[in-house]
């Protein structure tokens, strides 16, 4: 027999926090407006945890993930901690019985995924990754008009996430591989995973890929959002990677990824051409990040039957979230039975596949198959 389920749906789903990092203000928020209640928070730094504790009005805080799966009856965790960390905590929440919503990347490899996915199918509970950017409006019109046959068939596409000034400080976790697994192509695959979702998720066959390491310890090129310098730290990390991924349906991704690249300004985007139609999602980043000079596209381009351009400016509701707290929410909606998951872990694994295919190639300067 299966496992029964841990939540009363009458009641409030009951989450605890793994870690105090900034993406907590936004799993927060998404869970509570899905009328669920945050009840504890766990982490090894006391000062972030109260402090975290104190913000968000919790009750219950820990030292340790394990002490807080023991000692409260919780629904469902967050994991909001460095990527290395991931792995392990999810199949210890999973182990414990509680469905998971985690930060993004997945985990540092494929492997890692898969054990996560088939720990999620074991345990009979949900597990969900943080791609906010399938939960913006533009993505989600988007992927409507696809699977209404918009597009027709979408044979190729293009994933971009490229900064000019984009390293998150130096020495720390983010510059570290055995901690984070990689510098932007694992930071910042949300692009890759939207491109992904508007194809289909395909079956990836092969990956040519090449990575690059300027200006990765130029303190010029240092993003804008005060994370501290660590002395004597790691950069052992890529500042930039470009990339090829065909498929086994015979369809095809360009990818490029930067942290630091002589780039005009930062751009997050996805383009695809289809059989009867192409489209953009896009973000063009104003001076400071979110602000009035940012520009927003969602647009579809057709051929009338004269052969002239018939394009079409698809109209959404601004999110200034980037879908941050609409994704959370959904996670929260998809244990009450009132959504569809935005993701799932097997296209978690297909993912990760790919990025370590990436890693794989730059290093060998050579094609790497998928199997």
């Amino acid at each position: 027999m299966g496992r029964k389920p841990i939540c009363d749906l009458g009641k409030p789903l009951r989450v605890g926090l793994i870690g105090a990092g900034g993406m907590a203000d936004y799993h927060v928020a998404g869970f509570k407006k899905a009328g669920a209640e945050v009840v504890a928070i766990a982490d090894p730094d006391p000062e972030a945890a109260e402090a975290a504790a104190a913000k968000f009005e919790i009750s219950n805080v820990y030292d340790t993930a394990e002490e807080m799966l023991a000692r409260e009856k919780l629904d469902a965790v967050s994991v909001i901690t460095p990527n290395k960390f991931h792995c392990p905590l999810v199949l210890k929440a999973l182990k414990a019985g509680k469905h998971v919503f985690c930060e993004k990347p997945p985990a540092l490899n494929a492997k890692e995924a898969a054990n996560m996915a088939r720990a999620a199918k074991n345990a009979r509970r949900t597990l969900m990754f943080d791609f906010n950017n399938r939960a913006r409006p533009e993505s989600i019109a988007m992927k409507e008009a696809i699977a209404r046959g918009d597009a027709g068939r979408i044979n190729s596409a293009q994933a971009l996430w490229i900064r000019r000034t984009g390293i998150p400080g130096f020495g720390g976790w983010f510059t570290t591989k055995a901690l984070s697994g990689g510098g932007p192509v694992i930071d910042l695959l949300h692009m890759i995973d939207l491109a992904l979702h508007f194809m289909g998720y395909p079956e990836p066959k092969y990956v040519m890929a090449a990575t690059f390491r300027d200006f990765i310890a130029d303190k010029r090129f240092k993003g804008p959002w005060g994370i501290p310098d660590k002395v004597g730290g790691v950069c052992d990390v890529e500042a930039a990677a470009h990339g090829f991924v065909s498929f086994k349906n015979g369809s095809v991704l360009y990818l490029r990824t930067s942290w630091a690249e002589m780039n005009k300004r930062e751009e997050v985007s996805v383009t695809f051409q289809g059989t009867t139609a192409g489209g953009m999602v896009r973000r063009l980043f104003g001076k400071d990040g979110i602000d009035s000079t940012a520009e927003d596209t969602c647009e579809m381009y057709f051929q009338d039957a004269s052969g002239a351009p018939a394009d079409k400016t698809i109209k959404v509701e601004k999110d200034e979230m980037m879908g941050r707290v609409r994704a959370a929410e959904n996670f929260i909606n998809v244990i009450l039975k009132k959504e569809k998951p935005f993701n799932s872990p097997d296209e978690a694994v297909k993912l990760m596949k790919i990025v370590d295919a990436i890693y794989a190639s730059a290093k060998s300067s050579a094609p790497i198959r998928i199997k």
